[in-house]
């Protein structure tokens, strides 16, 4: 299959309509990561996305809207609390899990009853999906447990000869997929944090939202779960990454007494005898996210084999850039 590269000019967009509306699979930017997007209500469509990424078929997928008459179509109720949080945080970064209606199939859901619906803010997407009237699934555009992309030519790099188009709408400017908050039950649950925080979404529903354990802990092979991002390899480097949480003083001396690749934040790359990839500063976990993705496929491009990550906040965004990076470092953290 030939992979194709275009803008997301009115032909271009053209193209990745008739190309979904036939079944097959685009890579779409959103305001996060690029995404891997299909047909939500077929089975057959969705099971490109799958093939295309080598995703596991027990990994759910999210599904994208443009508008709430498609929410309503995709989910059995919305509860207040739900249209409280699509009121303050939608288009955006944030996906709810709800029951799902039959018009989704199980193969989205990984055969559970729940489904993630979010509605990006990105124009691209928003007109794709308002142009085929179709709810979209979409996991970002990477082989599966790579790191996500942020912007086109990582896609193409991932996905040439898997699909035939990417659609190149530049660099996304958040980086790290969006929060994933589960309302199907009495209690909110945080399962993936991302730019929407835990606090934003606590002072909107003036309630607590429990944090799931698999935010920060390894799940179980056989666990089931309501939210991709929660088990199986993600974000992953072909590096070992270790996260070392410490004074910068121990850090330096530990990654230059085992002459290991620092992933480091920018304020100390010039302190470091040793090879540096930066991913922001230490005080903006924003920008952390937007870098990170990019900064662990830096490390495969200079061929680094162990590599200590400078442990980042575990505050606001800072969650959201911590679990991606404890994922993509297998759980590995230090304490020194």
């Amino acid at each position: 299959m030939d992979t194709r590269i275009l803008k997301p000019t009115q032909e271009g967009i053209q193209l990745a309509c008739d190309i979904i509306s036939a079944g097959d699979v685009v890579a779409i930017p959103t305001e996060t990561v690029y995404g891997l997007f299909a047909d939500a209500t077929k089975a057959d469509a969705c099971a490109n996305i799958f093939k295309a990424k080598d995703r596991p078929q027990d990994n759910p997928l999210i599904v994208h809207i443009s508008d709430y008459e498609m929410w309503q179509d995709t989910v059995a109720e919305i509860p207040e609390d739900a249209m409280k949080l699509a009121e303050v945080f939608w288009p955006g970064p944030l996906t709810i899990i709800l029951k799902k209606k039959d018009i989704i199939p199980d193969e989205v859901t990984a055969g559970m009853d729940t489904v993630g619906i979010r509605m990006p803010s990105h124009p691209v997407v928003l007109e794709i999906i308002s142009k085929t009237r179709l709810p979209l699934a979409g996991p970002s555009a990477n082989r599966s447990g790579r790191p996500s992309p942020t912007d086109a030519q990582t896609v193409f790099d991932d996905m040439t000869g898997r699909i035939p188009l990417v659609l190149d709408g530049g660099e996304c400017n958040i980086g790290v997929e969006s929060t994933v908050v589960s309302l199907a039950g009495k209690q909110p649950i945080l399962f993936r944090p991302g730019f929407i925080t835990k606090a934003q979404m606590e002072d909107v529903l003036q309630k607590e939202v429990i944090l799931s354990k698999g935010i920060t802990e390894e799940l179980a092979k056989d666990e089931k779960v309501l939210s991709p991002g929660l088990k199986h390899k993600h974000y992953a480097p072909k590096a070992e990454v270790t996260i070392i949480n410490g004074d910068f003083e121990k850090y330096k001396l530990l990654v230059e007494s085992e002459n290991a690749t620092a992933l480091c934040f920018d304020e100390y790359a010039d302190r470091l005898n040793v090879k540096t990839v930066c991913y922001g500063s230490q005080t903006d976990s924003k920008t952390q996210a937007v870098k990170l993705f990019h900064a662990l496929r830096q490390l495969d491009e200079i061929g680094a084999g162990k590599v200590y990550a400078m442990m980042p906040s575990t505050e606001g965004v800072g969650l959201a850039v911590y679990n991606r990076l404890l994922r993509a470092a297998g759980f590995r953290v230090v304490n020194l």
